[in-house]
C-alpha cells in the first residue's frame, strides 16, 4: 500500500481521545500531541482533496480551531522550558516575574481550549467518526488516485520551497510552515527518506528560533529593567544566535534539493527538485500503481 494508513488512523484515535478526555490543566506532551495530530488531519484532508464534503469542511474547521488554541498553550510551555535554561547572574527577580507571567497565561490560554473542546465535544466526535469512514473508503475505491494526488501535491510543495529568495525575521517562520506542511504529505509514504529528515531538522531549527524571538517579546513587555536588563540582552542573544542557524539550515535544506533557473525575483523562472526530491514524492505512488 502506498499511503501509510494506519498513520491517518492513528492520529484520528489520537485526537478523538484527547478531546473525549482533555483535562482542565493538560499536560505539556498532551498540548503537544493534541496539536499536531490535529494538524496532521488537517494537511492530509486537505493534500487528499476530501474536504468536499459538509462533514469534511466542518471538520477541517474545528480542527484548526482547536490546534490554534492547543497551540497558544503549547507556546506557552515552550517558552516556559526555553526560559527556564537562562541562568544570568543578579536577574533572578525578573527570571521569576517572567515565568509567573508565563504561567498566568498558560493556565487561561488552557481555560479557553477546555472550554471550547468541552462545548464541541459531541459535534467533533460525531464528525471524526464519519471523517474516518469517508477517508477509508476513498482510499480503498481509489487508492491509486488517491495517492497520486498525495504524490502531486507533495511536488507542488516542494517547488515552493524555492520561496521566499532571501530569509528575514519576517518570513522565515512562513516559510517553516510550507515546510511542515510538506513533511506532514511525504510521512504518508512506506518509506521515509532523507528529504523527509531534512525537512524535520528545518521545521525544528527556525521553531526554536521562533521561540526565542516570541520570549524576547514578551519579557520586552514585562520586564521594566529596558535595555539595562542583563536577562533580556541575554535573551535577544539566544535569538539571534538561533536565526543564524535556521537561517543556515533552511538555505541548505534549498541548496540540497531545489535548483532555480532564474536568481531574479523579476524574471520567471522554473523550480527543479533534486532526484532525492522527485524520490521521495514519487515514493507514495509508486506502490498504488503497482496494486492497480
Amino acid at each position: 500500500m502506498a499511503i501509510k494508513v494506519e498513520k491517518i488512523d492513528k492520529s484520528l484515535r489520537k485526537v478523538r481521545k484527547f478531546t473525549a478526555k482533555l483535562p482542565k490543566n493538560p499536560s505539556p506532551n498532551t498540548i503537544h500531541k493534541l496539536r499536531t495530530n490535529a494538524r496532521k488531519l488537517e494537511g492530509i484532508f486537505d493534500a487528499l482533496l476530501l474536504d468536499s464534503r459538509k462533514n469534511e469542511r466542518q471538520l477541517i474547521k474545528t480542527l484548526r480551531r482547536i490546534r490554534k488554541r492547543a497551540g497558544k498553550v503549547r507556546d506557552l510551555d515552550v517558552l516556559t522550558g526555553d526560559l527556564a535554561t537562562v541562568h544570568v547572574h543578579g536577574e533572578t527577580d525578573c527570571q521569576v516575574q517572567l515565568l509567573e507571567h508565563l504561567g498566568n497565561k498558560r493556565r487561561n490560554k488552557a481555560a479557553k481550549l477546555d472550554k471550547f473542546v468541552r462545548e464541541n465535544r459531541a459535534e467533533l466526535k460525531s464528525r471524526l467518526r464519519k471523517g474516518s469512514a469517508r477517508l477509508d473508503e476513498a482510499l480503498q475505491n481509489a487508492e491509486p488516485h488517491v495517492a497520486s494526488l498525495a504524490a502531486s501535491e507533495s511536488l507542488r510543495l516542494a517547488s515552493q520551497l524555492d520561496v521566499p529568495k532571501r530569509f528575514n525575521k519576517g518570513n522565515l517562520h512562513p516559510y517553516r510552515l510550507k515546510v511542515k506542511q510538506l513533511r506532514y504529505v511525504l510521512e504518508l509514504a512506506p518509506d521515509q527518506t532523507k528529504f523527509t529528515d531534512d525537512l524535520s531538522e528545518a521545521k525544528d531549527a527556525i521553531g526554536d528560533w521562533h521561540d526565542w524571538e516570541e520570549l524576547v517579546g514578551v519579557a520586552s513587555d514585562v520586564l521594566s529593567h529596558g535595555k539595562n536588563c542583563k536577562l533580556l540582552r541575554k535573551l535577544k542573544e539566544t535569538a539571534d544566535s538561533k536565526f543564524e542557524h535556521a537561517v543556515q539550515v533552511a538555505e541548505t535544506l534549498r541548496r540540497n534539493y531545489l535548483k532555480s533557473s532564474s536568481e531574479s525575483r523579476k524574471k520567471p523562472h522554473r523550480v527543479e527538485l533534486s532526484p532525492a526530491a522527485v524520490k521521495a514524492s514519487v515514493a507514495l505512488s509508486e506502490g498504488a500503481r503497482r496494486a492497480a
